[in-house]
């Protein structure tokens, strides 16, 4: 697995890169960061980042940011193929250089304007929090929305709220939709993905229920904080995951493992939860799925995040989140 790491003395992300095991040779990732001058785009290769201004301004779309062209990825994605093709070149020629680690802050690759996440999703975390399930066969997605708000990019502060007692992690598949769509079938899903990241659905459990109301759960308001939706490290082209249901994921708190499982543990897979979406409504470019979380997460133990509590969220094949808690 690829591991994001942080240095404490600079304050900044550097990228490490554990094993290639597993990586196809043509992977290769969108991410946005900033040096003091305002977001910049950069294609990533091996973990490490190159300025995409390096490679010229002919049809160079991410010289616009990365909002527009994951907006567009229609439009825009033969394009960055053939960036990330002439990247590799020119690196195997020794021609381009990455960016310095720790000379720059990474951003959230891109800002969805919708979120959809998907509830209680894998059967061992509906089992830890003791969520009573109907049937597969008789039963659909539980789809909520989270507020684009929320998003913050690896190496931000996840804000805790007075107002929470009980804080939770939550590593999830993040989906990014790339074509406008509507009644999607489960054999066309996976055309209209553009890629995949890694998403933390931060919670505040005590939050999600309520007892001034006869409907007993409030997903926005326990999901919806400010700083709730670490998202990152970059977006990872469909092309380049050829098994997604496959990935493995993991989040540690404080360097302790609490979850560590594979998408294959899914109720209702990727496919199936863009084919429910889509049969309610018209799926846009840059929307982004949290498909779910697998078990380990602090409610299920007893144990949730403080001031202070450090958050590495990894998917294999994608990249890692560090998200540090402090109090509002």
């Amino acid at each position: 697995m690829m591991l994001l790491l942080y240095s404490q003395r600079s304050g900044r992300c550097a990228l490490t890169l554990n094993a290639l095991k597993g990586f196809p040779l043509n992977w290769y990732a969108i991410a946005s960061y900033e040096q003091g001058s305002g977001p910049r785009a950069a294609l990533v290769l091996d973990q490490q980042l190159y300025d995409v201004a390096a490679l010229g301004s002919d049809a160079n779309p991410l010289l616009q940011g990365t909002q527009r062209v994951m907006e567009q990825w229609e439009t825009h994605r033969g394009a960055v193929e053939a960036l990330a093709a002439k990247l590799a070149a020119e690196r195997a020629a020794g021609r381009i250089q990455p960016l310095a680690e720790g000379s720059y802050k990474l951003l959230p690759p891109y800002r969805p304007a919708r979120i959809f996440g998907a509830a209680s999703n894998y059967y061992e975390h509906a089992r830890e929090m003791g969520t009573k399930l109907a049937p597969r066969s008789e039963s659909a997605p539980y789809c909520f929305m989270k507020a684009d708000t929320s998003v913050i990019g690896s190496g931000d502060d996840v804000v805790k709220p007075a107002e929470t007692q009980k804080l939770d992690w939550e590593v999830e598949l993040g989906v990014v939709i790339g074509r406008q769509c509507r009644h999607v079938t489960v054999e066309q899903a996976y055309d209209v993905i553009a890629g995949y990241t890694v998403f933390n659905d931060i919670s505040a459990r005590d939050l999600n229920r309520r007892s001034d109301y006869p409907f007993t759960h409030d997903w926005f308001r326990g999901k919806s904080f400010d700083t709730f939706g670490p998202m990152g490290p970059w977006v990872v082209p469909r092309q380049c995951i050829a098994e997604p249901q496959k990935l493995r994921m993991r989040l540690d708190v404080n360097d302790q493992t609490m979850q560590d499982d594979t998408a294959e543990g899914m109720i209702f897979n990727i496919a199936e939860q863009i084919a429910y979406l889509s049969s309610l409504l018209t799926l846009k470019p840059g929307d982004l799925i949290a498909t779910g979380t697998p078990t380990g997460v602090g409610m299920g133990r007893g144990v949730y995040l403080q001031a202070g509590d450090v958050m590495m969220a990894s998917i294999e094949q994608i990249g890692s989140l560090r998200n540090r808690v402090v109090a509002a």
